[in-house]
């Protein structure tokens, strides 16, 4: 499995947050962000127990492929 690194959050305080990755064996999307803690918000989700959620800032989606028209060796065509 290769990764990725699309992007970086330029406004992060220590660089380290949010980042969108991409796997080239299994063609997904790997996002790095904050974790969504509040059990409010995670009640209008349908959650498996086998799943979590971060949130990434809504700017950070110029790092997905389909957005931005970007190429990435070995990505199968969609």
């Amino acid at each position: 499995m290769a990764l990725h690194m699309l992007g970086k959050d330029p406004n992060s305080p220590d660089g380290k947050s949010a980042t969108v990755y991409y796997d080239d064996t299994r063609d997904r999307y790997l996002v790095q962000g904050l974790k969504v803690l509040d059990e409010e918000r995670l009640a209008q989700l349908d959650l498996p127990d086998h799943e979590s959620v971060v949130e990434i800032p809504a700017y950070m989606t110029q790092f997905f492929l389909e957005v931005n028209g970007g190429d990435v060796p070995g990505r199968r065509s969609v």
